[in-house]
């Protein structure tokens, strides 16, 4: 038997990435002029108030075993933070710091999926999505976004028809990865009730709610409409509000009942997160909302010096996204994303990520993240209008 034969199936069937798979190619080529839009990270590094209070943490010697939920300062700041941006009064019991978003992602997965229950997401989607379920041994269920006249849409009859007595909760990520897609309170609304309906829940991936363009702060959330005892649990990161994508730190939103269950999770997955680093979160979070506007002031300025630049070569069927750092396009001509993405790297050094690696509905399109300086954003906009033009 040879030494994969011998690995569990479900861990040898996990897929390759479709986006880390762009990225290696890009590296590989080694051009000096790559602009990389294929991940879902600003080019701004974590700036220095937060770095210096990590550092200070960890020369003081915080070096030591931690608090499995996460150390009290910091979920006091989780705590203080929801009553600024979200107005709601949550105690630091709702609160739990986890190893990243996608461990997160995991914790909820785990929390409320057994081996032969079905969790339903809207397609296209992250794929560490559909993993991270899958892994679990539940199935990932995907229920696609219609795409019409460039925006996405979801119908709720079409939802309602694809929950099962197998369902086990449903995975609403708004603003959504890579689409865009952002719901309105009455979608929000009618989600919460279908939940409701059969008993489900729902776990609310709200990494990009601040990344919002209709007009306020932030994007509607479950939070604004949720009553005591609804089962949903909140799934966020650090990494896109602060410009933290390498320090790996989440945090979970759930019910104080579920303490003792997140934590075992939690103390059997990565036994919390480093002391020193979770020092540098409270300052994030207690000092960052200037940092926070900063990025997403250059998220509106890139969306838009990208999409006005692609949409008027007449071949990108795309409307500005709502919400999150993403313009997902569809472009005339393109039939296989992924070899799209690899010419487009080779010949233009332009990275994108291929469609095709978020699931059911995405495989015509092609997605960039704008969250960068401008110059370079304009500069591939110009880049990716002649090559489409060519096309």
């Amino acid at each position: 038997m040879s030494i994969i034969a011998s690995l569990s199936p479900r861990a040898v069937s996990t897929p390759e990435s479709g986006i880390v798979e762009i990225i290696n190619h890009a590296r590989a080529g080694g051009r000096r002029d790559l602009i990389p839009l294929w991940a879902g990270e600003g080019d701004l590094p974590s700036p220095d108030f937060i770095n210096q209070a990590a550092s200070s943490a960890l020369l003081g010697g915080e070096t030591f075993y931690t608090w499995q939920r996460g150390i009290p300062e910091l979920r006091q700041a989780l705590s203080d933070y929801y009553t600024r941006h979200f107005s709601k009064t949550l105690s630091s019991e709702h609160f739990y710091v986890t190893g990243s978003g996608m461990h997160a992602i995991m914790m909820a997965v785990q929390a409320i999926a057994s081996p032969g229950d079905e969790l339903i997401y809207l397609s296209p989607t992250w794929p560490n999505i559909i993993s991270a379920i899958e892994i679990s041994g539940a199935s990932a269920i995907g229920l696609p976004l219609a795409f019409t006249g460039g925006g996405w849409s979801l119908d709720l009859d079409t939802l309602d028809a694809a929950i099962t007595p197998k369902t086990r909760g449903l995975f609403i990520n708004t603003p959504a990865n890579p689409t865009g897609w952002t719901a309105t309170l009455d979608d929000l609304r009618d989600i919460l009730t279908l939940a409701r309906k059969h008993g489900i829940w729902i776990i609310a991936d709200e990494i990009y709610a601040r990344y919002y363009y209709g007009g306020a702060a932030r994007a509607p959330s479950f939070l604004d409409i949720m009553e005591e005892g609804d089962r949903i649990i909140f799934a966020n990161s650090f990494s896109k509000n602060w410009s933290m994508t390498g320090w790996r730190m989440g945090w979970l939103v759930a019910p104080p009942e579920m303490g003792q269950v997140i934590e075992n999770l939690i103390q059997y997955s990565n036994s919390g997160v480093a002391q020193f680093m979770q020092r540098g979160a409270v300052v994030a979070l207690n000092e960052g909302d200037g940092f926070v506007n900063e990025n997403v002031a250059r998220a509106i300025a890139g969306r838009d010096i990208l999409c006005d630049a692609l949409i008027a070569t007449n071949r990108v069927q795309t409307l500005k996204p709502d919400g999150a750092i993403y313009a997902f396009l569809k472009v005339d001509g393109v039939t296989d994303s992924r070899l799209t993405a690899m010419d487009i790297v080779d010949k233009i050094g332009v990275a994108l990520a291929p469609g095709s690696a978020f699931g059911e509905g995405g495989e015509l399109f092609l997605r960039a993240c704008f969250l960068r300086n401008s110059a370079h954003v304009e500069e591939a906009a110009g880049r990716l209008a002649d090559y489409i033009k060519r096309l």
